[in-house]
């Protein structure tokens, strides 16, 4: 019995004990794919201590690795006192399995204290590519969170490499989670914190720190190695990690000392550097000292791009960026004075303190890791707002599924407004003039269309009165066969009349879309489809894409730039779109949206799904209690092994 923690959700106060016979259980003979202990500790983080809430005892938790076209069990423990905690899958499509997704108050309850859940993670084979797992509860993802990587199948991969790295990017806050979330929620308004520092692979150098010279050996510098395999044969790692069991999921190393972080190559190589937007707030650009020309190939995982070359990276909060990088040759690096370190400069865009902070490339792990340089080894970019827009175009035209204007069904646009409640007093977001986080609801959308049917569902006409969201379920209903053009309008602030804007990454759940560009002042259609046809752009599937500002202040409630999407929508079930700065999904910038109607939506039979609906059901576990669970598809993975020798590195695979 813990209802001393249940009002940070308000969840309700008891744990009921049902047992369903028509569940299945995993019992003490099931073993999970994978394994996940969120617990809170106070760790090294910055060059200081910082108290967090982490993953496996580090931030980032471990990578983990799935195959396409498979079914994955990882079971996540709630270890804390005292906090709630979901999982969210952040890219993955969890059409499969509605209830997992691991946003509370839309599609699951979280997890109680001291129990666990296992996710069931369904992977199709064109989901190959970069995600992240991360914690959807106030502002745990701040550290709570990982990578998440689905392996190519066999030759699936369209390019070549030989081997890989992960560059998983994440912000360091003097202020902890909790104090945070009392600021943003405080009357009158306290303020958003700033962050005071960016790590890579839980690794940097706080502001008004000094790094210091770093040892040379060890191996922390190659997260995300597949031990030297090439894009068309996965690592050994991976597959003794799916044949015998093996759980060695890939660790980041824990901070220690106050020395740059490091990644290591070798020379003379082809690497995919798996870039992950793991910040809460920062908005990074990234760039490499002596080599200029980064290969972007994947972004947000999902379909391959044709390649792009870019000098410099940018990328927002639940971005992430798949890019080739070749490192230099032995002869190359004697040329440039024998020379074994290069920096990785990072720093923050569009804040009102800017950071800058480095990493390292290091061709060997025989030398020291550097100190940082005297001067920026790049500029800051300009024009951010500019950066590869209408640039990214599918590999294989021909399974692309981008809608045309001409297939464009209906118009929903998104006025995102920073206002003072004048009723409540607080500062907050809206978003079409709804502002919603996760104490908006006393019960999870999903569960209630479980419970009470078509009843629960948001009234379409009402909706369609009402800027699109329905004024019940505080939800954007759509319908099976839509094709919407969602476009998300930004605004100069009405707090206190001062017109500031602010940057957005803008993120979905499950419904996949096609961004069609972004621009200055007000969304014009009939111009944005000019431009289009003009530069014969044909977007591909994201996630995750950025509502920019173009000045720093306009009038207040001034149009202050676009970003507008396409999106099918077919894939019924609740899910969310919002912006992905923590912050401000705390002040409400979020947003449900029901898809289908409740019978499109209601694909598990009732007797299965009552565990789903009440917190602490019999589909959490607990040291003594095994989990009830529904097994969503029949569990066959389509991408299987054909040759293999645990003594060998060869392997092939190939889809069924």
């Amino acid at each position: 019995m813990r209802a001393k923690i249940l009002p940070t959700l308000l969840l309700g106060s008891w744990l009921p004990a049902l047992s369903l016979a028509a569940m299945e259980v995993h019992g003490t003979s099931f073993t999970p794919d994978h394994i996940l202990r969120v617990t809170v500790a106070t760790i090294p983080s910055g060059c200081k201590t910082r108290t967090a809430v982490i993953v496996n005892g580090t931030s980032p938790g471990p990578a983990i690795h799935v195959l396409p076209g498979s079914t994955s069990w990882i079971r996540v423990y709630n270890d804390m006192d005292n906090q709630n905690l979901t999982m969210h899958w952040h890219g993955l499509t969890q059409r499969m399995a509605p209830f997992a997704d691991g946003s509370p108050q839309a599609s699951q309850w979280p997890i109680p204290p001291g129990r666990f859940f296992d996710y069931q993670i369904v992977t199709t084979l064109d989901d190959s590519g970069t995600y992240f797992y991360h914690s959807h509860v106030q502002m745990q993802a701040m550290s709570c969170a990982g990578s998440l990587i689905v392996d190519d199948c066999g030759g699936s991969s369209p390019y070549n490499y030989d081997d890989e790295r992960i560059l998983f990017f994440t912000d360091f806050f003097e202020e902890s989670d909790q104090q945070m979330f009392n600021d943003l929620t405080a009357v009158p308004f306290r303020g958003s914190s700033e962050s005071n520092g960016v790590l890579l692979n839980g690794i940097g150098v706080a502001s008004g720190q000094i790094a210091t010279k770093g040892p040379a050996g060890g191996n922390k510098g190659r997260f995300g190695s597949r031990l030297g395999s090439s894009s068309r044969a996965p690592a050994p790692l991976h597959a003794r990690d799916v044949l015998f069991a093996n759980k060695t999921d890939d660790q980041t190393a824990t901070a220690s000392g106050c020395s740059l972080p490091v990644i290591d190559v070798d020379p003379g190589k082809t690497y995919r550097f798996r870039f992950i937007g793991g910040t809460g707030l920062s908005f990074l650009s990234v760039a490499f000292e002596g080599h200029g020309n980064l290969t972007i190939v994947q972004v947000d995982g999902n379909e391959y791009n044709a390649p792009v070359t870019t000098g410099h990276l940018q990328i927002g909060p639940g971005q992430r960026f798949d890019v080739l990088l070749t490192s230099k040759t032995a002869a190359e690096l004697k040329a440039d004075g024998n020379k074994m370190t290069y920096f990785i400069q990072f720093e923050t865009l569009d804040r009102p303190w800017p950071y800058r902070g480095y990493g390292v490339l290091r061709y060997s792990s025989d030398v020291e890791v550097p100190t940082a340089p005297a001067n920026p080894i790049a500029a800051t970019p300009k024009n951010p707002q500019d950066w590869l827009e209408y640039t990214f175009t599918p590999l294989n035209p021909g399974s692309n599924a981008a809608p045309t204007a001409a297939e464009v069904t209906r118009r929903v646009t998104i006025l995102s407004e920073l206002i003072t409640n004048p009723r409540s007093g607080k500062v907050e977001y809206r978003l079409a003039g709804l502002s919603w986080n996760e104490l908006s609801r006393s019960s999870p959308l999903l569960v209630d269309i479980y419970r009470h049917g078509q009843a629960a569902m948001p009234d379409f006409d009402a909706a369609m009165r009402n800027n699109g969201w329905d004024p019940k379920t505080l939800s954007f209903p759509a319908k099976i066969g839509e094709v919407l053009e969602i476009v998300i309008q930004n605004t100069g602030s009405l707090v206190n009349n001062n017109g500031l804007v602010e940057t957005h990454p803008f993120h979905a759940h499950s419904q996949h879309y096609y961004d069609i560009g972004r621009g200055d002042g007000e969304y014009d259609a009939q111009a944005n489809n000019a431009k289009m046809a003009a530069l014969k752009y044909v977007p591909v599937r994201r996630d995750t894409t950025m509502l920019y500002r173009f000045a720093d202040k306009v009038k207040p409630g001034a149009a202050a730039g676009w970003r507008a999407w396409r999106m099918r929508m077919d894939n019924p079930g609740v899910w969310m779109i919002h912006c992905h700065v923590l912050a401000h999904m705390m002040m409400g910038m979020q947003t449900i949206w029901t898809i289908g109607s409740a019978a499109d939506i209601m694909k598990i039979p009732c007797n299965e799904s009552q565990g789903y609906l009440t917190y602490g059901g019999n589909v959490y576990g607990t040291t003594t209690t095994s989990p009830s669970y529904y097994q969503y598809g029949n569990g066959t993975n389509q991408c299987v092994p054909t040759v293999y020798s645990s003594t060998s590195t060869n392997m092939t695979w190939r889809a069924l």
